[in-house]
């Protein structure tokens, strides 16, 4: 089996002092689980402070944006090079807030994800329908075309040893979890969206699912074939909780 892959996302939260203390609790709970891949993606301010807490530990930490470009007069963009100065190995691309809120349309999406596969920074790529959507039982369509503007563009290929975290929209921060079944069918999915033109890019893909993870029902959703981990937002910001998820994904 491959190892699992659990990913905090601390969104817009965090001081110095607070990240401090959850930092420390994730060194002393999750450093000794040994069997699973554990990154957090904090806010830009704090890839410093990340780096400097987590270079020496087997929690690797990542960034929540990337600019779409690589240098230039982007006043406010982070570039990929700027995040591999702090160590920064993984970036969530697409996520629905961001997507929602700044009007980040498919295309800027593909393009980021180029950029951080072009940098060897590993892309966590956010795809998923909102509630209207699948109880219109088009959610498969949705996020096929998510997936298509990048294959379109780059090729099946770009997958290989990439992220893809499923977030069904109607799920993030609403306490309403997908059902195992409903997250694998998805998972299942879109895997074979990518092996139909690279079986060897589905293979490596690690697929996530995201969208009001807990201790409770992490068990239930990291056991299904496809499931290859999650993106946990609020229960990231509690190292208990956190570690409970991380111990489910063994």
């Amino acid at each position: 089996m491959p190892r699992k892959l659990v990913v905090a996302n601390w969104k817009m939260h965090g001081n110095l002092a607070s990240n401090k203390q959850l930092l420390e609790a994730y060194i002393q709970k999750i450093t000794p689980i040994n069997n699973i891949d554990v990154v957090v993606c904090v806010p830009y301010p704090y890839l410093a402070q990340a780096q400097s807490m987590l270079q020496n530990t087997n929690i690797a930490w990542g960034a929540q944006n990337i600019s779409k470009d690589a240098v230039g007069a982007y006043t406010g963009e982070v570039s990929a090079v700027m995040l591999k100065d702090f160590g920064a190995r993984y970036v969530i691309i697409g996520h629905s807030e961001r997507a929602t809120a700044y009007c980040e349309s498919d295309e800027n999406i593909a393009t980021k994800f180029a950029q951080a596969k072009a940098h060897g920074i590993i892309p966590i790529l956010c795809v998923g329908e909102t509630l209207i959507e699948r109880e219109a039982g088009v959610m498969q369509m949705v996020v096929g075309k998510q997936l298509d503007t990048i294959i379109n563009t780059y090729g099946a290929g770009v997958f290989a040893n990439a992220v893809v975290s499923y977030e069904p929209i109607w799920a993030i921060g609403t306490g309403l979890a997908a059902s195992s079944d409903q997250a694998q069918s998805m998972h299942e999915f879109i895997r074979g969206k990518v092996a139909v033109l690279d079986k060897s890019a589905a293979a490596s893909l690690k697929i996530l699912y995201g969208g009001s993870v807990n201790p409770q029902n992490a068990v239930q959703l990291f056991v299904m074939q496809d499931i290859d981990g999650g993106l946990i937002g609020k229960c990231s910001l509690n190292a208990q909780e956190f570690e409970g998820i991380c111990r489910a994904a063994t």
